[in-house]
């Protein structure tokens, strides 16, 4: 296949979709599999440990969205380009998303040794979870240019369509933090029980070592994209910013609820905090499939833009909806009959279990309504509006269900807050319907 002719462009959208996200999404269940597998091993060792990592939490989500928004923005320009036929400015932006990685990973090692004490102690007074989160968040913060290139060779792959090699450098960066999770948290072949220090320096690990791969495959397997040293065009970067900061913006207003609503729930209880974590680490392996899928239909939808290729879009979007709504029902089913098979997972504890039980029966119904609305936001951005996305995010999160959180811990019980993920999914559907409607339907028009 030669540079002109990109499989984004010419292969059959059924098999192209198929192609390029069922790699992404099969990794993406060996994250969620290892963040559950971290997860079990914390629950280990006690509540308060659990507890501490689900306050750190918002941290961590935050270095995420900020690689993830700039990994939006770089995937989409790139993508564009290259169904322009534009390499040399493909090449430029991969550059530029290089430098941006290098520099948050130095600000995050700066933050690693000023923001974990103070922010743990916002959260709770109990000193075993502080020094827990600190000791966790010093080790994933100091080393965070593992995550923040691994998320950028995967974007860099994905863009040209070679999901299969980011399949890879996150399957080798998974599996290897479940087989060092055990080994450092409770010490063997040797070596010292770490507790949670070991589960931070195993996910560094993995990370670094998924970086690594990338980078090799990068090199050797994908030639339509060649890096040469990091470089900053503000022109450029301008670009990246516009469609994938408000991305991020978006995981740092979730970051915000979820530190506002584990500042609620810890005048509850702890088993009310690890109960929140364990709703997320079950969201992680509802959503990362999806978001898997919507990794693919990304670079799909903004080559093919490019390119002026109308029907394609079409046919891409449609197909991406009914399989996220078939994905979602099945997963959503499952957990909401088994709910206490979940939460094992997590050694809950009979408190937890009475708090989390409900909770993931109402979450689980959400998940339908949230796939949708995860593949109309994806959609935004392959179309180069990161701005929708934002305002999608300060509806859910600001608008609906911090308001909702708060009126049921007020006037009723900790399980009336779960209906606010129900409603804040529902409002966001609207929120996708009507812009698919207004947005989308004017870009699609535009073509020829």
């Amino acid at each position: 296949m030669t540079l002109e002719e990109n499989k984004l462009g010419v292969m059959p959208i059924g098999k192209l979709l198929f192609q390029v996200s069922f790699p992404i999404v099969i990794s993406m269940l060996i994250q969620s599999l290892y963040n559950l597998v971290d997860s079990y091993y914390i629950g280990k060792i006690n509540e308060a440990a659990f507890s501490a990592i689900s306050i750190a939490f918002p941290i961590q989500n935050i270095m995420i969205g900020i690689g993830v928004g700039t990994g939006v923005g770089m995937n989409a320009l790139i993508s564009r380009h290259l169904g322009e036929k534009n390499f040399e400015e493909s090449n430029r932006t991969a550059e530029n998303g290089l430098f941006l990685a290098i520099i948050y990973s130095i600000i995050f090692f700066i933050l690693s040794r000023i923001l974990p004490s103070a922010y743990l102690n916002s959260q709770t007074t109990d000193k075993m979870i502080v020094d827990y989160g600190v000791h966790y968040l010093q080790i994933v913060m100091g080393f965070s240019f593992g995550v923040f290139l691994q998320i950028y060779m995967e974007r860099i792959l994905q863009s040209t369509g070679r999901t299969v090699l980011t399949m890879i450098t996150q399957l080798i960066g998974a599996i290897l933090n479940i087989i060092l999770d055990p080994i450092f948290i409770f010490g063997k072949y040797g070596l010292p029980a770490m507790g949670v220090r070991g589960a931070a320096i195993a996910t560094v690990t993995g990370q670094i070592v998924g970086a690594c791969c990338g980078f090799i495959l990068q090199h050797t397997l994908n030639k339509e994209i060649t890096i040469k040293s990091p470089r900053a065009d503000g022109y450029i970067i301008k670009d990246i910013f516009k469609v994938g900061f408000p991305s991020t913006i978006a995981f740092t207003i979730q970051s915000f609820t979820i530190y506002v609503l584990n500042a609620m729930l810890a005048k509850i209880s702890t088993s009310a905090v690890a109960a929140l974590g364990a709703y997320f680490k079950v969201q992680s392996l509802v959503f990362l499939p999806i978001f898997g899928l919507n990794n693919g239909i990304v670079p799909i939808i903004a080559y093919n833009y490019g390119a002026e290729q109308k029907d394609r879009i079409i046919e891409v979007m449609k197909l991406a909806f009914k399989v996220v709504i078939l994905m979602t029902i099945i997963i959503a089913g499952g957990i909401f009959i088994f709910p206490e098979k979940v939460l094992s997972i997590f050694s809950a504890t009979d408190e937890m279990l009475k708090i989390g039980v409900p909770m993931l029966k109402i979450c689980a119904t959400s998940y339908i309504f949230a796939g949708i609305s995860i593949v109309g936001i994806s959609i935004f951005q392959a179309f180069g509006n990161g701005m929708l996305p934002l305002l999608d995010s300060i509806l859910r999160q600001i608008i609906v269900l911090l308001p909702v959180a708060y009126i049921a811990l007020k006037y009723f019980s900790v399980n009336e807050i779960w209906y606010g993920y129900l409603i804040a999914e529902i409002s966001s559907v609207i929120f996708v319907a009507y812009f698919m409607n207004t947005f989308v339907r004017r870009k699609l028009e535009r073509i020829k």
